[in-house]
């Protein structure tokens, strides 16, 4: 995600707080947000999926591999 999108997030935020939001303004806002937890999903995902663990006989075991390299978190 972008810096402005992140920037318009917490643009539309503050405006929500001091004056409110147009019906409009309410879906970007929406729209943005779930943008941002998919990416954040996203990013934590592929990250545990490229975690090694040593197991205690010495071997070296990928566990996105171990369970399937999964596209998304539930």
């Amino acid at each position: 995600m972008k810096k402005e999108e992140i920037n318009r997030i917490n643009e539309l935020y503050r405006k929500s707080k001091a004056e409110g939001l147009t019906e409009e303004e309410r879906k970007e806002q929406e729209l943005l947000r779930k943008r941002f937890i998919a990416d954040v999903k996203g990013n934590l995902t592929a990250q545990l999926n490229n975690i090694d663990m040593v197991n205690a006989d010495g071997t070296v075991e990928n566990l996105g591999e171990k369970y399937g390299k999964k596209s998304g978190l539930s």
